[in-house]
């Protein structure tokens, strides 16, 4: 049977895994054994990627719910805009769902009640507006913030040096601005000044 994550990305193990290493990467550090909360997370496929961290997925839709539970993955059943996890997480993530979110900055302020560390989330800078979106982040009380251009494709699989030159090309500021008009998104890290 072919998962939801197999039929979701061409290549899910570059895309997971790079998603996996910026959510590391960005924003304060976690450490092996914080708690991870992945919102929208589908059949909880990033799980496999961060295993050095306890992780909770929560999806709205039943059959992912069950899905991730026949692959042994702790994934509850609930509206991303309403859930809250029994005590907080160091890390709350949020990937393609921004756009399920009722009120961004309403959004924002609830799950950084709940989150001690940093919420990380993907932004399409075609479909929202940058300087909104790190407004609303500041309003919800998430002030600090840092973004990293993502440009491992989801529906098309690369091969192998293609797909690094890529990556290393996230790094590369007019590149990734003139890229980013057309194609990718970013990834961003938001947490509270400490």
């Amino acid at each position: 049977m072919t998962t939801w994550t197999e039929r979701a990305y061409a290549d899910p193990i570059p895309y997971l895994r790079h998603r996996a290493e910026l959510i590391l990467a960005l924003g304060p550090p976690l450490r092996p054994g914080d708690r991870l909360l992945d919102l929208a997370c589908g059949d909880g496929g990033l799980a496999d990627f961060l295993p050095a961290l306890e992780y909770l997925g929560v999806d709205a839709d039943p059959m992912m719910v069950d899905e991730a539970a026949s692959m042994g993955r702790s994934v509850a059943y609930d509206d991303l805009n309403e859930f809250e996890p029994d005590r907080p997480v160091a890390a709350t993530t949020l990937f393609r769902a921004l756009y399920y979110t009722r009120d961004r900055t309403a959004f924002f302020r609830h799950v950084a009640g709940y989150t001690e560390g940093k919420v990380v989330f993907d932004l399409n800078p075609r479909q929202y507006a940058v300087p909104d979106v790190i407004a609303d982040l500041r309003a919800a009380g998430l002030p600090r913030v840092a973004m990293r251009p993502f440009f491992v494709p989801q529906t098309r699989a690369l091969p192998g040096l293609l797909s690094a030159a890529l990556v290393a090309a996230e790094g590369s500021r007019p590149l990734a601005r003139l890229a980013l008009r057309y194609r990718f998104t970013y990834v961003v890290a938001a947490w509270a000044a400490r």
